[in-house]
């Protein structure tokens, strides 16, 4: 078996409902409404760091707070209702990151239908402009005034070299549509062949082990690697690997 028919068979095995329990894209799972879906799926992407149960737990603990219906409460919360959130935590991420979340997603959703608006600024259907699109999201995220220095690095760009793993990922769960019942695909502008594969811990290590990876350290630069060698082995498609290599990571110890 080469390799791509062997990832080949550990995306058949991981791109299943089965999936989902144990994984954050569980979380926006329990919701049907497209706001709710894609603000959910972007907190519980922004969260995603330490183990996948606590980050599950978190997410719900956050979620109950605004009542389950988050779309409606960043409509119509007043002030006295964020009083519960100055004792939200997860890791680094703390109440002042979480009050510019629901004062930047208010904000949004006033304004527009999707947040796709906002992760489409200077999109170039012809291009491969991920690098670009995820800078100027990021500009255009904290572009409030009111918004804190310190919650910059909860929200990644590709303008600090950063790998952009939790947006790459929340992007896969956004854009990709095969019928499979994990990734969402509810985003039509951006293509699955333009996505940047998650790079996190456990497919980095993969990648490398594969010989998929030659860079040194993990940037972009290493996300764009992996993913251009994951396009060898499907162009319309490379990130449906993040489940090959995600999975023998996690669940197998490769």
């Amino acid at each position: 078996m080469d390799l791509k028919d062997f990832l080949d068979s550990k995306v058949d095995q991981y791109n299943r409902p089965g999936f989902i329990e144990l994984d954050p894209i569980s979380i926006p799972h329990q919701y049907s409404k497209k706001q709710d879906i894609e603000f959910t799926a972007f907190v519980a992407a922004t969260l995603a760091w330490g183990q996948r149960k606590t980050i599950i737990n978190k997410c719900l603990e956050l979620f109950e707070m605004m009542d389950n219906s988050p779309h409606d409460f960043l409509l119509n919360h007043s002030e006295l209702d964020l009083k519960p959130f100055l004792s939200f935590k997860h890791r680094t991420f703390n109440d002042i990151d979480t009050l510019y979340f629901i004062s930047f997603f208010s904000w949004f959703y006033k304004n527009h239908g999707s947040l796709e608006e906002a992760f489409t600024i200077g999109y170039n259907p012809k291009q491969n402009i991920m690098e670009t699109l995820l800078g100027n999201f990021h500009d255009y995220f904290f572009q409030l005034p009111e918004a804190p220095q310190r919650t910059r690095k909860h929200v990644a760009t590709p303008k600090r070299k950063a790998a952009c793993k939790r947006i790459n990922m929340f992007l896969r769960w956004m854009v990709r549509d095969d019928a499979r019942g994990v990734d969402f695909g509810i985003w039509k502008t951006i293509q699955p062949s333009q996505l940047i594969c998650p790079c996190d811990l456990h497919v980095d290590r993969v990648g490398r082990r594969l010989g998929l990876i030659t860079r040194k350290q993990t940037d972009w630069q290493t996300a764009m690697e992996l993913t251009d060698r994951l396009r060898e082995f499907d162009s319309d498609d490379p990130v449906k690997y993040d489940f090959a290599l995600f999975g023998l990571g996690i669940e197998e110890k490769f």
